[in-house]
């Protein structure tokens, strides 16, 4: 029989010693922590796991025998090493101190350790427990999900780790404002488009730094338009109209003048469509480009429009030659650029308000 990783003992050598260990095991008399009495063990021994853990036995000279046991299991008797995990190693043995390690440590090693002695009147042992601390480990959370605004979400985050880890839930956003769950499961009901974004879990212990991960939720909602506003252009300068809206998913965009479609390519204008604005671009303006467009913001949850004006640009500066009670009439009259070359008064440029 093979002991201490290549000791070779005669099996009646081998007998003889399983007898004189017998006075090690259940017979010794207990020690308590404290205890001036030999052996005196260390207080428990907390280890993170993937360390090494030593276990120290005090002894003196009074002492004939020594052993450690992992629970009924005998690990070193003297310097016999009986166990095959070579994880576990003899520090020392002198007169003083009896004390084995345990490399490389991991959780199915922790638990009661006892150091056994035989003195010149009788066996006693001490005890000592080991803790095996584990860094969290984050096995389980939600994927990222996607949502109609308005609809119930659950999300789930599960960490292990000894002690055990405390799992936090934290929205990251700009308007967030602390922890918005310490539970492994984040609970939001009736979704809004603000409550969007990613979701932080994360898992902490104290034995090393937090884990984190992150859960995206994205909340889908029919478009609005933030933005549109009539623009006057001149004849022959070039004119923009501009429409943006917001949207989950993107908006796809549509414009008509009265009932008709305007599509790309139409000759003398141009349609480019962004994920969030469309801009209706004029190279040339003419008096037939002047009138009411329609900006139509669409995705599968709804739709919306707006109506814009492209009307004729009116310069500031303007000379008066008639009535000041004329001024009034000329300033209710229609967007359209006119002139009235018989009228008692030179008009230059006439601008409506926007």
């Amino acid at each position: 029989m093979g002991v201490g990783g290549g000791l070779v003992v005669p099996w009646r050598c081998l007998v003889v010693l399983c007898l004189r260990l017998l006075f090690l095991v259940p017979a010794g008399v207990p020690v308590r922590s404290g205890d001036a009495t030999f052996p005196k063990a260390m207080d428990n021994v907390t280890v993170r796991q993937g360390e090494s853990a030593t276990l120290r036995c005090s002894v003196d000279n009074r002492v004939t025998r020594v052993a450690w046991l992992n629970r009924s299991s005998i690990l070193y008797a003297g310097n016999d090493k009986w166990c095959l995990d070579p994880r576990v190693v003899l520090m020392s043995n002198t007169k003083t101190e009896y004390s084995i390690q345990i490399r490389d440590v991991d959780v199915y090693d922790e638990g009661p350790y006892t150091c056994s002695v035989q003195t010149d009147n009788h066996p006693k042992t001490s005890r000592v427990h080991l803790i095996v601390q584990v860094s969290p480990k984050i096995v389980e959370i939600s994927s990222d999900i996607s949502i109609n605004e308005g609809g119930n979400i659950s999300l789930t985050c599960i960490a292990t780790g000894r002690p055990d880890p405390t799992i936090t839930w934290r929205h990251i956003s700009p308007k967030a404002v602390g922890f918005v769950s310490e539970d492994e499961y984040l609970e939001i009901t009736g979704i809004t488009r603000e409550q969007s974004g990613e979701y932080e879990c994360s898992a902490s212990n104290d034995v090393a730094a937090p884990v984190v991960r992150r859960v995206k939720v994205t909340v889908n909602y029919p478009p609005y338009i933030s933005d549109a506003k009539s623009t006057g252009v001149p004849v022959g300068q070039k004119g923009i109209l501009q429409c943006e809206a917001s949207a989950v998913p993107a908006a796809e965009f549509q414009w008509y003048k009265d009932d008709k479609r305007l599509v790309e390519g139409q000759k003398g204008m141009k349609v480019e469509s962004k994920a969030f604005f469309s801009r209706l671009t004029f190279f040339n303006v003419s008096e037939q480009d002047y009138g009411n467009y329609t900006c139509v913001a669409s995705n599968k949850l709804g739709n919306t429009n707006v109506s814009i004006i492209l009307y004729g640009d009116m310069p500031a500066a303007l000379t008066w030659e008639g009535p000041p009670a004329l001024r009034e009439d000329v300033f209710s009259i229609s967007m359209q650029p006119w002139v009235c070359p018989n009228t008692a008064f030179s008009l230059l440029a006439l601008k409506s308000p926007p």
